[in-house]
């Protein structure tokens, strides 16, 4: 105790803020005393000279602070109206000295800096000594935080950088793993135990990340260092430096956006891989699919390929049999790279809409979005406010709107009524929920795809009408994910994940039929894995009547609730 205390008043004492404030407040006290010793010398002479009374000048200090404090006690008091004037005097200045400018001192100059030594002895300067094979974290907003609780998951450590004492201490207090140190200081990675950790992710503003990368390739060469660039220019800058990803999240969803845009001939997209086995989705609008059901479909029987869930109205369903497959639903395939080019040829000679697609918002996230979707051929018209982001775009989209997108005759200018899909890429929450309502009341077949800031603004956007969200979060924490545990990126969609579990006990000797997995948590096997490292097979599209054995690993496809759902039914959910 004595030793903490001590502490404290080291690191109190130490701050340029205290001693600061330390010499003003030591100046008021010297104030106030003076002050009370004047009001004793003229109480003793009114009591002497207008009261006749007689009181040693102990009795007059003593008068002087009960009054000042407003206390009264009443033992010794006034009698004549100058007396008591003076003691008027005496109580408003005690009340302004002591009960006002005091403790607005007290709190400057000692408590509150008090409280933040404290804070700082308790703030973490080292990470235990038992943690390996952690990820070291600079850099604390949504992504970092939702990256760590998705770590956990995994069962892989990690820590938070944190600058501020105060703040590492409050991150402790609440459980978080922390480290308080200079994020571009050597010392702060050798606490951190760098030479033990699997990746370092720099998530700050361009320049210090920089910094950050520079000074771990100090202490070593070779960690994975993943940095998250604001501008693209600083991509190269960050390789440079040492950085081994450096990602500009932005464009990249400005480009996952765009690749689940339906326009053009109907073709499958690939949204990620697992192993060697491709997961892809395509449109079934005006396609011979439309108005089947999934066995009539009978993908697996003509091209070998599993349909495992159905995208409408920006929810992946479950597949069952007699599931009809409606003009505006999009499913999610799983199959190796040549079935999904029988696929594509199959699929390549429908056109589901030639018409251009509109995107509202040219910022960072449309300004991507337009550049990919030109790639691919398709005409794209922009709707965007200011003049000044228009006009940098009218090089890169086919034709320009400037104007308020909620204008009705601008939109239809634009060709809402006929574009296959509208992308809504601002970066304000509320303007999509309100564009989305408005472009689905317009055009009801309109494929709406929308970006989100915040996550809690999610399940808005699905009931404006969007067919699917992807927010900036999710693809931060997806992609960090997937290099974290060295796997490649599957970005299905908002609250749908890609896991690979153990197979529980509760399972072994059980066919999927029995299992009964999709009915009973929502999700989808995919694939079963057979064996370990080099020597481990895959079986793809396992059917209803396959038998699982112990120590396989599922590959499953659904909402992230499902994890819940599964450990209920079936058991702990390791997840691999």
């Amino acid at each position: 105790m004595l030793k903490t205390l001590a502490a404290q008043f080291a690191v109190l004492f130490q701050e340029r803020e205290t001693r600061k404030n330390l010499g003003p407040f030591l100046k008021f006290l010297l104030f106030l005393f003076l002050v009370m010793v004047g009001f004793a010398v003229v109480f003793h002479f009114l009591m002497w000279n207008v009261e006749g009374q007689r009181h040693s000048w102990f009795s007059g200090f003593y008068w002087v602070l009960v009054t000042m404090s407003t206390l009264g006690f009443g033992d010794i008091v006034f009698t004549t109206d100058v007396g008591r004037l003076f003691s008027v005097v005496v109580i408003f200045t005690g009340v302004v000295l002591l009960l006002i400018v005091l403790p607005f001192f007290f709190l400057n100059a000692i408590a509150l800096p008090w409280i933040r030594a404290s804070l700082r002895v308790r703030a973490p300067r080292e990470v235990r000594e038992e943690m390996a094979g952690h990820v070291i974290m600079a850099g604390d907003d949504s992504v970092t935080r939702a990256l760590a609780e998705r770590l956990d998951t995994y069962g892989i450590p990690h820590v938070l950088l944190e600058a501020d004492a105060e703040l590492a201490a409050r991150n402790a207090a609440d459980g978080r793993s922390v480290l308080w140190g200079e994020v571009d200081a050597v010392e702060t990675f050798q606490r951190a135990h760098i030479e033990r950790a699997r990746m370092v992710l720099a998530n700050l503003d361009d320049v210090t990340n920089t910094n950050l990368i520079l000074t771990v390739r100090e202490l070593n060469d070779r960690i994975p260092i993943v940095a998250v660039a604001a501008s693209q220019d600083s991509v190269d800058v960050m390789e440079l430096a040492g950085a081994t990803h450096a990602l500009p999240l932005r464009r990249q969803l400005g480009e996952q956006l765009a690749g689940r845009v339906n326009a053009g001939h109907a073709e499958v997209h690939e949204i990620g891989r697992v192993r060697d086995l491709v997961v892809a989705e395509f449109p079934v609008h005006n396609t011979p699919l439309a108005g089947k059901t999934v066995k009539e479909s009978r993908l697996r029987e003509l091209f070998g390929i599993s349909m495992v869930g159905i995208w409408e109205n920006a929810q992946l369903s479950p597949v069952r049999p007699d599931r009809q497959l409606s003009d505006q639903c999009v499913p999610v395939v799983v199959g190796t790279e040549a079935q999904m080019a029988e696929l594509n040829e199959v699929l390549y000679i429908y056109d589901t809409n030639w018409s251009p697609v509109i995107v509202m918002g040219g910022g960072t996230v449309g300004g991507a979005a337009i550049e990919s979707l030109k790639k691919r051929g398709v005409p794209v018209h922009l709707v965007e406010k200011d003049a000044e982001v228009a006009k940098a775009l009218e090089g890169v989209a086919d034709r320009v709107f400037v104007g308020d997108a909620a204008h009705r005759e601008l939109l239809e200018e634009a060709g809402i009524m006929e574009a296959p899909a509208v992308l809504l890429t601002t970066n304000d929450d509320a303007t999509n929920v309100y564009l989305a309502v408005y472009c689905r009341r317009l055009n009801a077949e309109l494929r709406i795809i929308s970006r989100v800031t915040h996550q809690r603004n999610v399940a808005s956007i699905r009931r404006a009408g969007a067919d699917l969200v992807l927010s900036y979060d999710a693809l931060g924490v997806e992609t960090l994910t997937a290099l974290a545990r060295k796997r490649p990126l599957v970005l299905l969609g908002e609250g749908v994940e890609l896991m690979e579990v153990l197979t529980p006990a509760t399972l072994v000797g059980k066919t999927l039929a029995e299992a009964g997995i999709g009915a009973r948590t929502g999700l989808n096997v995919v694939a079963i894995e057979v064996g370990e490292g080099e020597n481990a097979e895959l079986l793809r599209a396992p059917g209803a009547g396959t038998v699982l054995e112990a120590h396989t690993r599922l590959i499953l496809i659904g909402p992230a609730e499902g994890k819940r759902a599964f450990e209920e039914a079936f058991g702990s959910m390791e997840l691999n």
